[in-house]
Parts: C-alpha cells; structure tokens; sequence
C-alpha cells in the first residue's frame, strides 16, 4: 500500500536518506524543515520528483499538512554544536514542535515514529544500555537542552499513545554517519574525515579510550522502517553494538582516507559521554535487523561525500 508520508527534518542528514528509501517505496513524501540546520543541497536530486513536496516550515508553529498516512518526526538540531547554539531553539522543537506533529498524526489517524536518541541514557552507568535503563542525565547541564528535550517528547509520544490512541513508535537512535553527515557538525566520524583529508591533526578529545558505536545510514534507516511498521510502542534501540574507542575510530579514518594526520588531544566536553554501546536484542528479536555494514566498510561508502566537501571551511 502507498502511503502520503509527512517527514519533518527532511533537508536534514537522516531526513534526507529516509526521505529518499520512502519515494523509493513508491510513497509520496511531504517534507518540512526550518533550514536552521538541514540542508536544501541534501534534496536537491529531488526537484523533479512528482511525488516530493517541500515546505520551508518551523514545526513550532502549527500547520496543517492535509490528510497523512504516517508521520516521521524527525526535527531537530542533533550535533553537539548545532544544540548548544541553538539550545532554546532546541527545547522548543523537542515540545512544541513535537506535539504539533502528534496533533497531525491524531488529526488524520496516521502512524507516528519520533527520533529519539541514545543521549536519553546521558553519561550511562549501565553498559551497554538497554532499552529499560532510565540514563544518568545532567538536567541542568550544557547538554541538556538536547538531552532533556529529547527526554520529554518520549514522555509526550507516550501520552499521546497512552491518552489519544495514537499509533506511536519510539526509536532510540546511537551514533550514525554516511552521506551528508555535516562536514563541520562536530561529530567524530565527520571531524575525523575533513581533518584527514586535509591533513590536519584528528582531534581527540580526552584519552581518546571514551567507546561509541557507529552505524552506517543505510542500516538505520532500514531499522526506522521496521519499527514504523511493528506493533511495538516503547522505545527500541538502533544502532551498531560494535564498540569502538575513539583512539580506534581515528585510526580507522587515517586507514580509509590513507592521511598521515597525527593526532591532538584536547580537554573532554562537559558531561561527555564515556561509554556508549547499544544493547540492540529488542531490535533483533522483534524487527529481525540488525547492523551489516562493517565501520571500514561504512567509511569507505562514505569517503567521495566527504573528499567533495574538502573545501568546505571547517
């Protein structure tokens, strides 16, 4: 069956690609962004598609998108940078925003998946985490306008379930790069990429020996969909459970781009995670995914993207 989707966040990195698997499906796709941190280039191919809708739109204010069949919520900022410059922006979009999404989804019976994050399990005490760990989260910290927004519209997601009968979903995203990763978003994998093939030193933050899990785009996606179309409401979580430390990322960058880059260690953010690891069983038991594409193999699919982002200034 087609369905008309509404996917806010679209001109964003995981928008983008979600946008593109659902045409691909043969869906029709109304996408909504603020630009505040999307990007238009990341739909460009899409212009003469038929079947793609664009709407230049903050989801803070209400709006109306017609009949829909499902609603991927996928607005806001999700880089570090991008939330502490925007981070009363950033609570907003995470409550506002998020419930005028629900409102549309109650408003025509559609299915509802909010993006959710593995930031809901802050600096974690439990490792890997599992879906019914309950974080250890600064609430008053530099990361808590993420941290406590995304934290908050699972809360609203739930009620809205619980309350109005929507059809919600809930997906816990960790660490995910591939195509249209930001050049300069400050995430590991894109900061490594453009420092190495420009050959500058990596910058590792700590020790280095701080552990993430990295998922290629691809597989996250495929992820998303599967839980869109389950019968499971609370959260899941999506992501690599292959651990890395940072100190091993780096290397696996200077391998995948054959940089000479050394490495610069700075002091570690505040309230930077140091382990992060997903527990994906409920993934594997009731979506039956799971991860295929290898961290060489990802950055490998990966690398044209980045070395035509070179001259992008950092």
């Amino acid at each position: 069956m087609t369905m008309r989707v509404l996917v806010s966040g679209a001109a964003g990195f995981l928008g983008s690609h979600l946008t593109d698997r659902l045409l691909g499906e043969g869906h029709s796709v109304i996408g909504v962004d603020n630009l505040s941190t999307g990007d238009r280039e990341n739909l460009a191919h899409l212009a003469h598609e038929p079947r793609f809708q664009f709407k230049e739109w903050d989801i803070c204010q209400a709006f109306d998108s017609g009949a829909v069949d499902y609603v991927f919520n996928l607005a806001s900022p999700a880089s570090p940078p991008e939330y502490l410059r925007l981070g009363i922006e950033t609570l907003h979009v995470g409550s506002v925003g998020t419930e005028n999404m629900l409102n549309i989804a109650a408003r025509y019976g559609a299915g509802f998946l909010h993006a959710s994050t593995s930031e809901c399990y802050g600096d974690p005490l439990e490792h890997p985490q599992t879906e019914n760990y309950w974080g250890n989260v600064n609430p008053v910290g530099p990361r808590s306008v993420y941290d406590e927004a995304k934290r908050f519209s699972e809360s609203l997601v739930m009620a809205y379930h619980r309350y109005r009968d929507v059809n919600t979903h809930l997906v816990r995203i960790f660490n995910t790069y591939g195509p249209r990763l930001h050049p300069s978003d400050g995430r590991v994998i894109s900061n490594f990429m453009m420092q190495a093939l420009r050959g500058k030193p990596l910058s590792v933050y700590g020790d280095g020996n701080q552990t993430r899990s990295f998922c290629y785009v691809d597989d996250l996606i495929e992820g998303i969909l599967r839980l869109a179309r389950s019968n499971e409401h609370l959260p899941v979580n999506i992501g690599n459970p292959n651990e890395f430390t940072i100190l091993e990322c780096a290397q696996a960058v200077l391998e995948a781009t054959g940089s000479k880059s050394e490495l610069r260690f700075e002091p570690l953010p505040v309230d930077d995670p140091t382990r992060r690891r997903p527990d994906i069983t409920k993934a594997r038991t009731l979506l039956n995914w799971e991860p295929k594409i290898t961290l060489k193999e990802g950055l490998a699919r990966s690398l044209e993207f980045f070395k035509s982002r070179v001259a992008t200034p950092v």
